[in-house]
């Protein structure tokens, strides 16, 4: 009797392009979308050939399943305790791969947009704090409950500390409290809510709507944005004014500045 073949277990990040929009799924549902090494080194690689790709002006952050990331992966975590270093070695290597992941996105030419359903709790709403932009469900809900199992969550305080205020983020931090869709966006750390029914496609129009943009202005801008925000006042204007002018030289702003002053839509070359 012929053996049958085994199939491929499925990836952990989907990939789907659109209309220079790359949709990144997260595809670990029964895991609750946990961030175990493996996923985070496959999502850590889809950046990598989304940053490489001229034909992609906009990521969306996406995960299957009723929640949208569970933070790390607990159960990896506690099997590695069992190390001769007590699993040393094993957290130093996961804290650095979530550090390089999370400085990924914000590296990344083009704008990231987060799209969240469930919850998104720990190293989850690093992920949402980190993302460019964020779309939430209605029911949506956020969390960095790490002071419940006795481990403060200190890496997700740097990207929440820099997405939103630094009360409300000491009180998710300290108090582990659950924050509504409605709540985070009034602290801004996302920045739409949407029915629940009508998450995706508002998702994808916003990140359309960016890919419908320059490309050059856009990666110019998002790159500049992030460099001037931890500068001191005048060294911002520096640096924006540099960028300014170099964007002045691109052909699409010539393009566009063209188009505006004779009335017609401008015809963008991404260059």
């Amino acid at each position: 009797m012929t053996a049958l073949p085994q199939s491929e277990p499925a990836p952990f990040v989907l990939r789907q392009d659109e209309a220079g929009v790359a949709v990144l799924t997260l595809n670990r549902p029964a895991a609750r979308n946990s961030l175990s090494l493996a996923m985070m080194a496959a999502l850590q690689a889809q950046l990598d050939a989304v940053a490489l790709d001229a034909g992609v002006r906009c990521v969306v952050l996406a995960a299957a399943g009723p929640v949208f990331c569970a933070g790390h992966d607990l159960k990896e975590i506690t099997a590695h305790r069992a190390d001769a270093d007590a699993g040393r070695g094993f957290f130093t290597a996961t804290m650095a791969a979530c550090a390089r992941l999370m400085q990924a996105i914000v590296a990344l030419p083009q704008p990231v947009v987060a799209s969240v359903q469930g919850v998104a709790t720990a190293a989850g709403c690093q992920l949402v704090a980190t993302a460019d932009l964020a779309v939430a469900a209605e029911s949506a809900r956020f969390c960095t409950p790490g002071v419940d199992i006795g481990l403060f969550c200190s890496t997700p305080a740097v990207a929440l500390s820099r997405a939103v205020a630094k009360k409300p983020a000491l009180e998710m931090l300290l108090t582990g409290g659950m924050v509504g869709a409605a709540e985070a966006r009034a602290m801004h750390l996302v920045n739409r809510v949407v029915p629940d029914a009508e998450l995706a496609a508002a998702t994808l129009a916003l990140a359309r709507g960016i890919a419908a943009r320059s490309a050059v202005a856009v990666q110019l801008g998002k790159r500049a944005f992030h460099r001037q925000h931890g500068l001191p006042l005048g060294q911002a204007y520096e640096h924006a004014a540099q960028v300014m002018v170099e964007n002045l030289l691109a052909e699409d702003a010539a393009e566009g500045i063209g188009a505006f002053v004779e009335k017609r839509p401008p015809q963008w070359r991404h260059r």
